[in-house]
């Protein structure tokens, strides 16, 4: 996420990026559903084509990440993509990825169901803790990338071909491990 968080900062400039922050909020939902009630019974299976899925659709966000370097647009100039489809594109990212559900199955999930057991007010406070911090971080690091890539159009150029390689080496990882998991089995 933070890398396409950075691709879409340095192809597209932080108001063209910030909605994507939010993306969590929209994919979590049926994520942290899927996970508690279903998901933790689920086969490996489904967790590594889930795992491939996402890789690929990296994959994907590499490819237009390297054409963005490699035209070499301004930022201000790539004003043709809405903010709605970076956050639709940020959504179907994490609703794609393995990482999410992981961490809903092992960490936050557990975490979640205990607090509300003990009172449902600190089951909210975990939730509403949880998505502060993150998409909080989200921003930060958008802002921040989105600062250095004002300062020289060199290192936009930089950042943006640095992206470009994070998901796409992020991508062939999920992929790969995945299909690793899959000939394992």
């Amino acid at each position: 996420m933070q890398a396409f968080l950075l691709s879409l900062t340095t192809q597209y400039g932080w108001r063209r990026a910030t909605p994507a922050a939010f993306a969590p909020l929209i994919s979590d939902g049926p994520i942290l559903l899927l996970v508690l009630f279903i998901l933790s019974s689920a086969p490996q299976l489904l967790l590594n084509g889930l795992q491939i899925a996402g890789g690929v659709f990296l994959l994907y966000l590499a490819f237009g990440s390297f054409l963005s370097f490699k035209n070499v647009a301004s930022v201000e100039a790539s004003t043709d993509v809405q903010p709605g489809s970076n956050l639709l594109k940020g959504a179907l990212i994490n609703l794609l990825s393995p990482n999410p559900y992981i961490f809903w199955i092992t960490i936050a999930g557990p975490i979640l169901i205990a607090g509300w057991r003990e009172a449902p007010r600190f089951g909210l406070s975990f939730i509403a803790g949880f998505y502060l911090t993150l998409i909080g971080g989200f921003l930060a690091f958008v802002a921040i990338f989105a600062l250095t890539g004002k300062l020289d159009a060199r290192l936009n150029r930089a950042l943006s071909g640095l992206a470009a390689l994070a998901l796409f080496l992020f991508g062939l990882f999920q992929v790969g491990k995945g299909i690793l998991q899959i000939v394992q089995a």
